[in-house]
């Protein structure tokens, strides 16, 4: 009998994967590498990031290559599934303003009432996006990034469309919307324009269409709140997850929480004079909601054994809602702010996600997410005063029976120690007599988690036959404290073995009548870290790998990275001086003499948090030594593909490269 009852569709014929030209060597291996490694891989590094640091030649040379037809219209049929953001309503409840890629490429829409026809309100080829609205309704506050360099800048939009007005937007900067005050008078951004590795504060004069420096000391700051009298909540972080709490007024830094620690806090301004809203986890293994007065912590809400994901309490401070990541699956509360007591909310049937959007500034509305697993998330409104739920737009699933499609299943796989490893399975729908290959999927971060819902990316392998396979490997976020640190630092050695054992678990799990299947291995950032190493340190668990923005090298990627992520980078995988030799045994580029199988390299051109020299200097690698290592290079796209036909070229690829080495 087989392990698995439905094991997917017949196989479809595998494209070629052109091979490539010899390149020349600027491989890189870290000092303290195995001799043998040492032996295989030439010097020197690569320096530097983003298309300025790609040579025009190379740019050319691994240029994306067109699908072949059957492949395209497959996954050209899923990017037609589609849904709105969830966006935000005006502060009178007649209008929603939302984010769509119905285009090709995200832009900010409204609709006039619920399920009426949509107006688009900005275009162009550049990413743009919703962040906010002045809470007089009269204008909305919009980034907008350029080829995906990650260093968007800020615009008006008046509410009706028409023209963008510039608040800021330089090159080689960013310019990060933080918050509105209440008079609509002031709009706080953050910048790196001064420093490349912290963030200055900056107040927007609408009115007077002015900037003046609100702070400038070094750190990367963050706008977290604001009352009327002008006093700011300021969170500066210190690393991936901790921070420092602040308040700011007339120029005058109080620090409140967090000074000396590292530890988690997200923090909102309560409904009592004095009191601050705190999430954390630093007492207790689950982050909780709590009450902050005069330096003291009254947690607030049930005490669950599940993570408060995150948290939000309106202007007028008359309801807190916070959603709580259940094994994944997300749930949604309601306080009342100022008793502190729990709220009903309207009862929504089926969903693997309910998730809160923004409320109007008065309280009455919010916006909700609703994810049923099936179909691309829809939006619905709550008015809090008359209880009901309207839906207001719709998705989009053109020709396509979404209801087919396989929704995730919770299981877990043994680790080597014992530990029981969450793990998410899609399982394709027909039946078949021989094994299901498998891709198994690892998410970025590393401080991320595979969830359950609508994926598209993961309906494309489903569809193509494959079992797919998301684990939560230790330090995955959503399953407590303990776990997601588990993989700080050095510690990553003790558990990044959890990648291979997922291999193992594979092949035992989805094995037919005593035949064990193939495994691929998939995954971007730090899931194409995770590739790498499943290759390379781990080689011989997966028969073939797609890595998309992945990192090859931990002392490089440091090295390289953007100034303001090094800092945070820093805390999770660790000091390149003081960590330098765990730091080795955790690169891919130490183990390539172990690789045999197949390896598809995906990279954006302009991306700043993984450099493209990751990409290059192990593909050139690996070429050196005959191994199968196709590379493409997307030019106008940076930490993977916002544009409709990068994203569609990049899955696309994915699966006719495991189509053609797993069959």
């Amino acid at each position: 009998m087989c392990a698995l009852m439905g094991c997917g569709a017949s196989p479809v014929p595998a494209p070629p994967v052109p091979a490539r030209a010899e390149p020349s060597s600027t491989a890189f291996v870290d000092a303290g590498a195995p001799p043998s490694a040492k032996a295989a891989l030439p010097s020197p590094a690569y320096q530097g990031l983003g298309v300025e640091s790609i040579a025009p030649e190379v740019l050319a040379k691994y240029r994306p290559l067109p699908l072949p037809p059957d492949v395209s219209r497959r996954i050209q049929a899923l990017f037609d599934l589609r849904g709105p953001g969830v966006g935000r309503l005006a502060p009178d409840g007649k209008a929603l303003y939302f984010g769509w890629a119905v285009t090709g490429v995200p832009q900010i829409w409204k609709v006039d009432g619920p399920l009426r026809f949509p107006t688009q309100l900005t275009g162009g080829e550049d990413v743009t996006r919703l962040e906010s609205m002045t809470p007089d309704g009269k204008f909305l506050v919009v980034s907008r990034d350029r080829k995906g360099e990650e260093n968007p800048g800020l615009y008006l939009q008046p509410a009706e469309g028409g023209p963008l007005v510039v608040i800021q937007h330089e090159k080689g900067s960013r310019a990060l919307f933080q918050y509105v005050s209440s008079d609509a008078r002031y709009v706080y951004f953050v910048s790196n324009d001064k420093k490349s590795d912290a963030y200055a504060i900056y107040r927007y004069d609408v009115g007077k269409r002015e900037r003046e420096t609100v702070l400038t000391q070094d750190g990367l700051w963050n706008v977290v709140d604001g009352k009327d009298d002008g006093r700011l909540l300021l969170r500066k972080e210190t690393g991936s997850l901790t921070a420092e709490v602040f308040e700011w007024k007339a120029g005058e830094l109080t620090p409140l929480m967090g000074q000396g620690e590292k530890e988690e806090y997200d923090v909102a301004y309560g409904a009592k004079e004095g009191e601050i809203l705190v999430l954390t986890n630093k007492l207790g293994e689950f982050r909780r909601l709590y009450s902050w007065t005069a330096g003291k912590l009254s947690p607030i809400g049930d005490d669950i054994k599940f993570d408060v994901a995150s948290f939000q309490i309106d202007r007028r401070r008359t309801r807190i809602l916070y959603q709580i990541n259940e094994n994944g699956f997300t749930r949604l509360a309601a306080l009342d702010a100022k008793t502190e007591k729990a709220t009903p909310l309207p009862k929504v049937e089926g969903a693997d996600h309910l998730r809160a959007g923004p409320t109007t500034p008065d309280g009455r509305y919010t916006t909700l997410g609703v994810d049923d697993g099936r179909h691309p998330q829809q939006a619905y409104v709550i008015d809090w005063k008359t209880k009901a739920i309207t839906p207001w737009h719709r998705p989009s699933t053109p020709e396509v029976d979404t209801t087919a499609f396989a929704r995730a299943q919770a299981e877990t796989y043994p680790a080597r120690d014992g530990i029981q490893i969450p793990v998410l399975v899609r399982t394709p729908a027909r039946a078949r007599s021989s094994p299901c290959q498998v891709v198994v999927a690892f998410h970025g971060g590393p401080e991320a988690q595979a969830i359950p819902g609508f994926s598209m990316s993961a309906q494309a392998f489903v569809g193509a036959g494959f079992v797919f396979v998301e684990p939560n490997v230790r330090g995955s976020d959503g399953y407590g404290k303990s776990w997601i640190h588990a993989d700080d630092g050095p510690k990553r050695l003790e558990v990044i073995t959890d990648i291979e054992d997922a291999a193992k678990w594979a092949k035992k799990r989805f094995a037919c009548d005593g035949k064990e299947p193939k495994v691929g291995i998939y995954g971007g950032s730090y899931g194409g870290y995770s590739v790498l190493m499943g290759m390379t340190m781990f080689a011989g668990a997966y028969d073939a790998g797609v890595d998309v923005v992945g990192i090859s090298s931990l002392s490089t990627f440091l090295k390289n990275t953007a100034p303001y992520r090094r800092i945070l980078r820093i805390s999770e995988y660790g000091d390149p001086e003081r960590d330098k030799d765990a730091l080795v045994k955790l690169s891919p580029m130490t183990y390539l003499d172990r690789m045999k199988a197949p390896l598809l390299i995906l990279q954006g051109a302009t991306d700043p948090r993984v450099p493209a020299g990751e990409a290059i200097q192990i593909h050139e690698a690996l070429e050196q030594k005959g191994i199968a290592s196709p590379l493409m290079i997307f030019a106008d796209e940076g930490h993977g593909a916002q544009k409709r036909e990068n994203q569609v070229l990049m899955l696309g690829h994915a699966v006719a490269f495991f189509e053609k080495y797993l069959r």
